[in-house]
């Protein structure tokens, strides 16, 4: 069960025989990839204790303040998973997000239930005519992801097969654009898909859309930042790019993601960077070597 910190902190020192059980920077690398939470964490609303001191699976109430000024309690678990589909930064904050939920359509009321008021403005007895029935329900039921049904614009292909979707996003940023333009130009591969076809559903499609899609040697790559609110690949985000990462591989492609902005990397292959630059690009070559071998990946480099 969840304790307060100050009652947290004492447990954790009498447990671990220490006036500090957990030293200044001893879980910084577990928070380095959620930057909003660390703006967010103020030590003088909890104890004095720094977020670094604060093991991710602890179940303590933490005081947190948005960047509108709303102050509330949740654990480093509830705000570790708290970003979902949102892309925004209302997310992290339970009052920001209640308040940016789209509200229903207006319930117009009929006129005989609308109370009288008086010239004084003071409302007056109901009147007696018979009331209009009441709706229901003011907000329309939103359809949930188990009851829809698969996309079926994605070709009848074998799994594993590459392809050209008409459902994939386009490109989200500059940065991938050089990433293409940048591989383009070391790495001779069949430009134009953008799609691999799955052996079972991602979500609503038998489809994965990686950012570079490599056919002669069955590598997706991705690039991955937190973005500009940091919501982008962390919390439940980032369980979502480890479920796209297994649907691949089960369809025999391998994923090499270029992890930037801190966040740490999932796979065997991924490579943690600063951001997109020569000495990435040599490092994601000698990694599709790693991969697939020398002989197979320097026949298609570009001289």
């Amino acid at each position: 069960m969840a304790e307060p910190v100050g009652v947290w902190w004492a447990r954790r020192q009498w447990s671990r025989g220490r006036e500090v059980p957990y030293a200044v920077g001893e879980f910084r690398e577990a928070w380095r990839s959620f930057p909003v939470l660390v703006r967010q964490y103020h030590p003088d609303r909890n104890s004095g204790i720094v977020l670094s001191q604060i093991p991710p699976a602890a179940d303590v109430f933490l005081c947190w303040e948005c960047d509108a000024g709303h102050v509330f309690v949740a654990t480093p678990s509830e705000q570790r998973s708290r970003p979902g589909r949102e892309r925004r930064r209302s997310s992290w904050c339970p009052e920001c997000a209640a308040q940016a939920r789209p509200r229903g359509p207006l319930t117009l009321l009929h006129p005989a239930v609308v109370p009288a008021t008086g010239p004084d403005g003071v409302t007056g007895p109901a009147s007696d005519a018979p009331r209009a029935p009441a709706p229901l329900a003011t907000r329309p039921a939103r359809p949930t992801r188990r009851g829809r049904d698969v996309c079926t614009r994605t070709p009848d292909l074998p799994a594993g097969t590459p392809f050209r979707s008409a459902c994939a996003p386009r490109p989200a940023s500059a940065v991938e654009a050089q990433l293409r333009a940048d591989l383009r130009a070391r790495l001779e591969h069949t430009e134009g898909d953008n799609a691999v076809r799955l052996a079972r559903p991602f979500f609503d499609h038998l489809e994965a859309w990686p950012d570079v899609v490599l056919p002669e040697l069955r590598v997706a790559i991705e690039y991955d930042s937190t973005g500009r609110h940091g919501l982008e690949h962390v919390g439940r985000r980032e369980d979502a790019d480890r479920r796209k990462d297994r649907a691949l591989r089960a369809a025999g492609w391998e994923v090499i993601r270029i992890r930037t902005g801190r966040l740490p990397a999932l796979g065997p292959h991924d490579i943690e960077a600063g951001g997109w630059s020569r000495r990435t690009l040599a490092r994601l070559v000698d990694e599709l070597r790693a991969v697939r071998g020398d002989l197979l990946v320097d026949a298609y480099l570009r001289d």
